[in-house]
């Protein structure tokens, strides 16, 4: 990510000699149809392939900076490169899209219990929709007769947000604290949690109607936006947000989140994740930890000396590592892969679609949030696609990016998945093998869609067992954490700022740590309603990250502006103003 981060900053980017690839020349002629099927030209160009996958050996090599072609959005691509370049951008993104439907849908409190099968359902329709709603962001169309359009005509990926996660699992509990869902106390302490399906519609319908509001806000001047969503806001919302997930990360990597956790002596739930799971452990085992570990190491040594293919792929690496020991120590279980259907689609299984009132406030804010990740994302891939970002043309990308994420939620909850938005992952794929081709983006949709198809794939997933994912979850759930923090690093630190931040953070890190502190604060009654408006107001007292917005938009608004300091004046003169266009940008 620090390529992205140069190109951001407008500094020159150092590249290996071998990493040179060149396709076409300025001065020759487009391809015709026949020729890009029928020539060499048309398949393989002069692209230079070895350096795509050479590896790096440490503190050898050369660093000398070359000047490497470039594949503009709408540029000509030889086959071979959009195929290769697809192929990289599915594998950049495919751990992500997946990662929050398995955690959401497994066992344990917070989350919804389902069946297997049920499951592979909704791994594959998130897949599925996260193809599709790709494929409205990069193509882009016009509104007719007006000068909005849909999309944000980039190659940008749409997939499940992490960010989804913290709002659905305070639903889901207050849904099973209140009785909606059904829970049975066991004589070891432990709940035996049901299936619960009408949660899920719940969380469905719920994400639809607060998704209106990302659909309002790409109607906004963009001026308005800006001062909408400060970095201040944005950083500590995505800072929290980061945090809580983590949590969730570390409780897989340790077995799973089921009531395994609490290591009862006896019962189903004395081995993780069950003692019907093949070589079961007890949660926070040596065999888990290592597991977890195995797969959080690979990423990190990909990086170290990984191609510039490998490192892009690190993720799916580190899983098929961490797969491959759970599978020789007999941890993997592949029942699910040979029962599930060989191919599915959307509506194969429904959901009872209501609006759970306690869940509007905690989604209103993680639609900000996908507002924040969006505008960012459109940012920095203007920057690494080489186009403006500023003036008219990056405001109607804006607009048009925005309007897409915000029908993406409306579609993809009717679709059965929760939020689709864009990812971030993509742009640093971009930065570093220097191809933003929407057609590259097209075969990465299609590739999404067709693995969300073919059933079986969804099911290899959901056989991945808990601490394998965990090991992989924590990264990815750190980097949300880190970009956050890289927002707030924009700040000019005032004495303002830092009371901004202090505050909104004192509030929502001690809610994320101490979660039971505002448990007691409300009685309990016997009216229905006065009892949800109830419910509503402790979902959002218990949540961290809706505490960090709801602070840090409080005290943006009331704390007076700070007379002009000159050490800050200097600093902001030599912030390039790129770095500072919106929020999150990695």
């Amino acid at each position: 990510m620090d390529t992205v981060d140069k190109i951001i900053r407008g500094e020159e980017i150092e590249q290996s000699s071998s990493q040179a690839s060149f396709y076409p020349p300025a001065d020759q002629p487009r391809l015709t149809w026949k020729e890009t099927f029928t020539t060499r030209r048309g398949w393989y160009g002069e692209y230079d392939y070895a350096a795509l996958c050479m590896p790096r050996i440490p503190f050898i090599g050369s660093s000398k900076s070359v000047s490497s072609p470039f594949f503009g959005p709408n540029d000509e691509i030889p086959i071979m490169v959009a195929l290769l370049m697809g192929i990289q951008h599915f594998l950049a993104v495919i751990g992500g899209v997946i990662t929050p439907t398995v955690i959401i849908s497994g066992s344990g409190a917070g989350y919804l219990n389902l069946d297997e099968s049920t499951r592979q359902y909704l791994t594959s329709a998130s897949l599925i929709l996260s193809g599709i709603m790709s494929l409205i962001q990069i193509i882009r169309v016009r509104i007719p007769k007006t000068r909005y359009y849909i999309g944000s005509g980039l190659l940008q990926i749409t997939g499940v947000a992490f960010s989804n996660i913290p709002a659905a699992s305070a639903m889901i509990t207050t849904m099973y604290d209140n009785g909606t869902c059904q829970k049975e106390l066991q004589p070891d302490g432990t709940y035996i949690y049901s299936p619960c399906p009408d949660a899920y519609g719940a969380v469905l319908g719920t994400s639809i109607v607060c998704a209106l509001l990302s659909i309002l806000i790409s109607f906004l001047p963009p001026k308005v936006m800006k001062r909408i969503f400060p970095k201040s806001v944005t950083g500590v919302v995505l800072t929290v947000i980061g945090a809580s997930l983590i949590v969730s990360g570390m409780k897989n990597w340790a077995g799973g989140s089921s009531p395994c956790i609490d290591r009862p002596d006896s019962g189903i739930f004395a081995l993780c994740p069950t003692i019907y799971a093949p070589n079961a452990q007890k949660w926070g085992s040596p065999a888990y930890i290592g597991l977890g570990a195995s797969v959080f190491i690979t990423i990190i040594i990909v990086e170290i000396v990984g191609s510039i293919f490998l490192k892009n792929t690190s993720v799916v690496i580190g899983l098929l590592v961490g797969c491959a020991i759970a599978g020789g120590v007999g941890m993997f279980d592949g029942s699910g892969i040979a029962d599930a259907p060989a191919i599915t689609f959307l509506w194969v299984k429904t959901f009872k679609l209501s609006v759970y009132g306690p869940g509007i406030i905690p989604f209103l804010f993680v639609y900000v949030d996908y507002i924040v990740e969006c505008l960012g994302d459109l940012t920095a891939a203007c920057d690494v696609s080489k186009l403006p970002v500023e003036g008219d043309e990056f405001n109607t990308r804006c607009q048009g990016g925005l309007l897409a994420d915000g029908l993406s939620g409306i579609f993809s909850g009717l679709g059965t998945s929760m939020g689709v938005v864009t990812f971030t992952q993509n742009n640093g794929v971009i930065a570093v093998t220097r191809c933003a081709s929407r057609k590259a983006g097209v075969i990465c949709a299609v590739l999404l869609i067709l693995c969300g198809v073919f059933g079986k794939i969804a099911a290899a997933f959901l056989a991945i067992p808990s601490s394998v994912m965990g090991g992989m979850t924590v990264f990815l759930f750190s980097s949300v954490a880190t970009s956050g923090i890289r927002i707030l690093g924009l700040l000019s630190w005032s004495r303002r700022d830092r009371i901004v931040v202090a505050g909104s953070l004192a509030l929502a890190l001690g809610v994320a740590l101490v979660p039971d502190f505002f448990s007691y604060l409300l009685p309990t009654v016997e009216n229905v309603a006065l009892q949800g408006f109830y419910d509503a107001i402790s979902t959002v007292l218990s949540t961290g990250y809706i505490m960090a917005g709801i602070g840090s938009i409080l005290l943006n608004l009331v704390l007076p502006e700070d007379a002009a300091d000159p050490e800050d004046i200097k600093l902001k003169e030599k912030t390039p103003a790129s770095s500072i266009q919106h929020g999150m940008v990695v």
